[in-house]
């Protein structure tokens, strides 16, 4: 790849990263305000804790 193809490639690495954190963030935000007060982080350990218990099959997640 050229130098320019790269430039370019990172500049379009940028733009979804953005994306990505600004969706993660918002994603944050809600869970917290409908009463995960750790926002995600909460959410993935209930979730966790959940599939540990056996209270949900691992298979019917995917």
């Amino acid at each position: 790849m050229s130098e320019k193809e790269l430039l370019r490639k990172i500049g379009q690495l940028e733009s979804v990263n953005d994306f990505l954190v600004t969706e993660i963030e918002h994603l944050d935000e809600l869970m917290r305000l409908v009463g995960f007060k750790g926002g995600i982080c909460t959410v993935k350990a209930t979730a966790n804790e959940i599939i540990k218990r056996g209270l949900v099959e691992a298979e019917e997640i995917t």
